[in-house]
């Protein structure tokens, strides 16, 4: 069977296990009172259940197990992978896991900050020990250069730093999920061009998993992927960014990853550096993101989602393009279009 259909096999298990369980999560999540109540910076109008996380995550692991049982870790050419390559995925799902339960334990408990920065910070150690290393950077004029002892550093910063961006744009219903989903499927496609098929079907079990279960938490939302989901959403995303990109050695490959990932790493440092400059603490949560500020100018929950997805898929489509996929110009052009529409509505709209 050629690899790449074990890789739509993983995206179309992980899909139907999750719209299978996730109605089943969210009676048990209702049953024992775990859901995230209305209020202060929430815009939720009722209580919800905030465990969306546990399916995205049963979903993606029953997709991965099932591959790996029919004999599915493969390369191209149809050969098992190395035990390193099949090491690094589940290097990474380990980790996404590691990060579900600390932000499960911060949805149960409350967790502190630092606290919840430290744990972490440890998840990500643990990953970058088993492989999950980011061993090159791109420096402007000078090209390619190997990190040495920096890696430890800079992939536990990429590795904590997307599993906070996806939670930190989780405060509209669908749009960490749609958000999310487009980059896993982006990443799909670009991991399996570049012959990296281990990423490729981590990509394939979580976009499957995003973007079935956004067929439950797309406006008007019935349950919510909550911290947990979040932290292991935007840490496996990372992830597969660490072993299926930025791992190569060529200039536009490493710069992938963060493309595919600039709304979330762009949202997250504008907020960031805005709450600096006004002499308040980063950790502290208020209503900057971008989707507060569409909301506050009037926007639907809707169409602020729309327009996000498609800058999601705007960038996702110029990775698409510099990867040198086949094509990869059109898809960029189409999805030019699509963001000029969109742009048009929410001008429109805030013209009324």
């Amino acid at each position: 069977m050629p690899h790449y259909l074990y890789h739509l096999i993983t995206l179309i298990i992980s899909t139907f296990v999750v719209l299978l369980i996730t109605p089943i999560i969210r009676k048990i999540g209702l049953k024992i009172g775990l859901v995230d109540s209305p209020g202060g910076r929430k815009i939720h109008k009722q209580p919800m259940v905030r465990l969306g996380g546990v399916s995205i995550f049963i979903g993606s692991l029953i997709a991965l197990l099932f591959v790996w049982w029919l004999g599915g870790f493969i390369d191209a050419n149809g050969n098992i992978l190395p035990p390193e390559k099949e090491f690094e995925i589940w290097g990474v799902t380990i980790g996404g896991l590691a990060f579900f339960l600390i932000g499960l334990a911060d949805d149960l408990f409350g967790l502190s900050p630092l606290f919840r920065l430290f744990m972490q910070t440890i998840a990500a150690s643990m990953a970058w020990i088993v492989g999950v290393q980011i061993e090159f950077l791109t420096i402007p004029f000078h090209g390619l250069v190997h990190i040495n002892i920096l890696s430890w550093p800079v992939t536990v910063i990429w590795l904590v730093g997307m599993a906070n961006a996806i939670n930190w744009i989780d405060g509209v219903d669908g749009l960490a999920a749609g958000v999310s989903g487009i980059a896993a499927f982006v990443m799909l496609i670009v991991s399996i061009f570049m012959d990296q098929p281990a990423a490729a079907l981590i990509a394939a079990a979580l976009a499957g998993g995003t973007l079935g279960f956004l067929r439950y938490n797309f406006n008007p939302a019935q349950i919510f992927m909550g911290d947990g989901g979040a932290y292991y959403v935007g840490f496996t995303l990372a992830g597969v960014g660490v072993i299926g990109l930025v791992k190569t050695t060529v200039v536009t490959s490493v710069l992938l990853p963060y493309l595919i990932l600039a709304v979330p790493i762009i949202d997250m440092s504008a907020v960031i550096l805005d709450r600096l400059r006004n002499g308040k603490s980063p950790f502290i949560a208020d209503k900057r993101h971008l989707h507060h500020r569409l909301l506050d100018a009037g926007l639907s929950q809707r169409l602020t989602v729309f327009f996000i997805y498609s800058l999601t898929l705007w960038v996702g489509s110029l990775a698409m393009a510099f990867s040198g996929i086949p094509s990869g110009a059109i898809y960029a052009f189409s999805a030019t279009g699509l963001l000029i529409y969109t742009s048009w509505k929410v001008w429109k709209h805030k013209q009324a």
